[in-house]
């Protein structure tokens, strides 16, 4: 692994990342502090009782994981959670299509190793655990995922949804003629390698009773991560929204305090000089209702609840006996599932991404306001992997990684200028100057005779200088083309690290190098050194096929 880091320093979320006193004060404390640690689990602690049954908790996660791939280690992260002492490192996203882009590995990676590194540092239970945001409706962020083409070329597969009302991605059924559709587009746009087959028919396997996107994208975390001891849970599980309800009928009975606090958090965030991620909307309920018509948001309007299409309205009273009666009709936002996430969890630590620190930065007072504290919040570490293969070419053209993804367009140009020997850009530059030199009285000459003649000249002039442009044009491309193996091997550089000129992890999806590099590519990130304040970084394994 080596160090590397290309974000900007200028965001909440890389100041925090930094250590910067003024924006750690917003979230708490730093995963570096380890005294923070200890003083976080002592807290968990005194407030157990003010927390949902983690025995209850445990047997929904239980239940769940009866649906998924099983192993010994999730059996022992099972039995922590069932003895009620244990602690627990959380990290979530949004169901990826074929367990999605590679950032949803890598934040995985960092639950499990924060909470090995916890339980050693604190020498108690510490249980990594993936929440998958099931209850999220926004099919088009979960149904695809990218791999680059035997072609060459990157492809999107994806599963449409539906016709009908938006629901919750984990209430949106795919048939299973809609999955066959979507393996043999897989198998289509997949490179043949050895690994191809048994990777197809993985998936195959996960997909064969026709399941939601999350709880196939669930099973395939399971197979990668199993052996880690990682566990699992939908937030839209039916049987962990029974157990929400308490700390639903609290976020509507206090609505208004939660908004006020969020509002709070927000000067707070503008204070020192940042952007909002997502300004909260006044009279925003920051809860949904989940409805026959959609998963409908919602707002106050005096003391009742409604959505902006008019569909529903409810009284308080009546929200909070949904809280009571059917909590699985309601759901929480990006702003409010970390609050119910600490009532269901004991969390020592929530793994984030940027853009989920930037809006957690809010979140301060909304927690104090329902008497939580924000746990200690660990940037997801973020990798760039080095392929076997453009590592050689790196090699090959004098090129660095760091200079690949940052100064690719530059060093390629110079590399071609230096391989033209003829230096035509100069000899056809100074050709220009002659001419224009040696053009320059006779213009002079034909204005004096005639001044009519002047724009004839010039437009003569600049005929002659556009022809000789144009033959240093096809010149210079005779040389790109007489290079033109090597400059395909500069844009397969650029492919690979930097696709659609985006970070790698956020384009390819995991299968893209378990495809190309058969399941041992993941053993790999076993020997990533965890780092608490995460951080960018280059790695490289595996020998090229």
């Amino acid at each position: 692994m080596i160090a590397h880091d290309q974000l900007d320093v200028r965001t909440i979320a890389e100041k925090f990342r930094l250590g910067d006193d003024s924006v750690v004060r917003l979230f708490g404390a730093h995963p570096e502090d380890r005294n923070a640690w200890a003083a976080r689990a002592a807290k968990l602690d005194a407030e157990k009782s003010s927390r949902a049954s983690l025995a209850a908790v445990a047997g929904a996660i239980r239940d769940y994981h009866s649906k998924l791939p099983a192993s010994e280690e999730m059996e022992v992260s099972l039995r922590k959670l069932e003895k009620g002492d244990a602690l627990v490192v959380v990290g979530g996203q949004q169901a990826g299509l074929f367990g999605g882009a590679l950032l949803i590995y890598y934040k995985a990676l960092t639950v499990i190793q924060a909470a090995r590194e916890a339980e050693l540092a604190l020498g108690r239970p510490v249980v990594p655990v993936f929440w998958i945001a099931g209850e999220d409706h926004d099919y088009d962020e979960a149904n695809h995922v990218n791999v680059l083409s035997a072609g060459g070329g990157i492809r999107r597969v994806r599963v449409e949804r539906p016709d009908g009302p938006r629901l919750a991605v984990s209430r949106t059924p795919v048939s299973y003629e809609q999955w066959e559709t979507a393996l043999q587009e897989l198998a289509a746009q997949l490179p043949d390698t050895d690994f191809k087959p048994a990777l197809l028919e993985k998936l195959r396997s996960h997909c064969a009773d026709a399941p939601t996107l999350s709880l196939a994208f669930a099973r395939l975390l399971a197979d990668w991560f199993g052996s880690q001891g990682l566990l699992l849970l939908d937030a839209d599980d039916a049987k962990l929204r029974a157990i929400e309800g308490p700390m639903f009928k609290r976020l509507i009975e206090r609505n208004g305090e939660l908004e006020d606090a969020l509002k709070t958090g927000e000067g707070l965030v503008r204070d020192r000089g940042f952007p909002l991620q997502a300004e909260t909307a006044l009279g925003g309920a920051n809860l949904f209702l989940h409805h026959e018509q959609g998963r409908l948001l919602l707002f106050r309007e005096g003391d009742a609840f409604v959505d902006r299409k008019g569909i529903v309205k409810l009284s308080a009273e009546e929200m909070a006996a949904q809280a009571a009666g059917c909590p699985e009709t309601l759901s929480t936002n990006a702003l409010t599932r970390p609050l119910m996430q600490d009532y269901v969890l004991p969390v020592l630590a929530a793994v984030l991404g940027p853009s989920e620190l930037a809006y957690w930065g809010i979140l301060g007072p909304a927690f104090e306001t329902f008497g939580m504290s924000i746990p200690i919040l660990m940037p997801r570490q973020s990798f760039t992997y080095l392929e076997p293969g453009v590592m050689k070419l790196l090699a090959k053209f004098g090129l660095s990684a760091t200079e690949a993804l940052t100064e690719w367009e530059e060093r390629k140009a110079e590399w071609l200028a230096r391989q033209d020997e003829w230096q035509l850009e100069e000899r056809f530059a100074e050709v220009k100057r002659q001419f224009d030199g040696l053009y320059a009285p006779i213009m002079d000459t034909v204005s004096s005779i005639l001044p009519s003649l002047a724009k004839l000249a010039e437009t003569n002039r600049d005929k002659i200088i556009e022809q000789i442009s144009y033959l240093e044009s096809r010149s210079i491309d005779s040389v790109a083309k007489r290079h033109e193996a090597s400059l395909k091997q500069w844009d397969r550089i650029r492919l690979s690290l930097s696709p659609l000129d985006k970070p790698q992890e956020r384009v390819y999806g995991t299968i893209h190098f378990l495809n190309r590099y058969g399941p041992e590519w993941l053993t790999i990130w076993n020997q990533a050194v965890f780092q608490p304040a995460g951080g960018h970084r280059l790695a490289e394994g595996m020998p090229e096929m």
